[in-house]
């Protein structure tokens, strides 16, 4: 029964890794930046929900539809003002590692100023906290609510991306942006806005997040980076398909370690990350061609 309870619980917390990684791959895919202040806008994200829940009583759930267009705006004006200044640099992928270190470190200072170094936690009682119950195991109510909110969100994410005409001209910027931009299309425009989309994803893992890391404060951001760098390897850089798969293998792994060997299970994002590059380094959903 132990397995089978891993396994599930896995592909619960899975659902939410896969929201909590592909908010880095759609913005490494908008202009190819690794964006090391992502943990630090799910950290916001999180934040966030407390804010709202404390102050105005917002449940969690809605929380997670208030951020969406606050962080898509921050994303697309922030893009607007680097993407100019990393087209004209000498080495834009240095820049832009250097640029958003700063801004996670600047994030992490704000957060400690406004919240506090105090984590931060939302009673379970702010969503609905009835057990789920499978095969005569019960899994808590922050597992299958979270994932009950998060496979709309990346549906939709995914529908927009593969079935809508902003979404064909994202993955043709994507693909190759000066035969995009022949093509008639604004490649700036269309970058902002997937950036933008990028940093709500992560936004919205991070109202989540408060419940399944327990809480939030202002410098788990690094290690969230981590592992959502790992997620992304390990499905195959650039793939959003690819990541939210690659997420939802990641949780029933570190689920089965917390299960079986407890004390190691914290080292499963480093595992992944090199199993991967040793074996196959163009990542697991690595092996055709992709444009998104």
């Amino acid at each position: 029964m132990l397995f089978e309870y891993a396994v599930i619980g896995g592909i619960l917390l899975g659902i939410f890794y896969a929201l909590l990684a592909v908010g880095l791959n759609v913005v490494y895919g908008a202009q190819k930046i690794i964006n090391l202040a992502h943990g630090d806008i799910i950290m916001l994200g999180g934040y966030g929900a407390w804010e709202l829940y404390n102050t105005y009583h917002i449940s969690p759930i809605l929380s997670t539809i208030i951020v969406i267009p606050i962080t898509v705006l921050f994303g697309y004006l922030l893009n607007r003002l680097i993407a100019p200044r990393l087209v004209k640099a000498s080495d834009p992928e240095m820049l832009s590692l250097i640029l958003f270190f700063g801004l996670s470190e600047v994030i992490q200072a704000l957060a400690s100023l406004v919240f506090g170094s105090a984590e931060r936690s939302l009673p379970v009682s702010s969503i609905p906290t009835s057990r789920l119950v499978l095969f005569g195991q019960g899994y808590p109510a922050t597992w299958w609510v979270s994932a009950l909110v998060i496979i709309p969100l990346l549906a939709i994410f995914v529908i927009f991306l593969y079935r809508t005409s902003i979404g064909l001209q994202v993955r043709a910027v994507i693909s190759d942006s000066v035969e995009a931009a022949v093509a008639g299309i604004n490649s700036k425009r269309v970058s902002g806005i997937y950036f933008g989309i990028g940093f709500a994803l992560a936004a919205c893992a991070g109202v989540w997040g408060v419940f399944i890391f327990g809480g939030v404060s202002p410098t788990e951001g690094a290690a969230i980076t981590i592992t959502a760098f790992a997620i992304i390897v390990f499905g195959s850089l650039g793939n959003t398909l690819g990541t939210i798969a690659a997420g939802i293998i990641f949780g029933i792994f570190y689920q089965l370690a917390q299960v079986y060997i407890p004390s190691w299970s914290n080292l499963v994002p480093y595992a992944l990350v090199i199993a991967t590059m040793l074996i196959r380094p163009q990542g697991l959903f690595g092996r055709r061609q992709r444009i998104a």
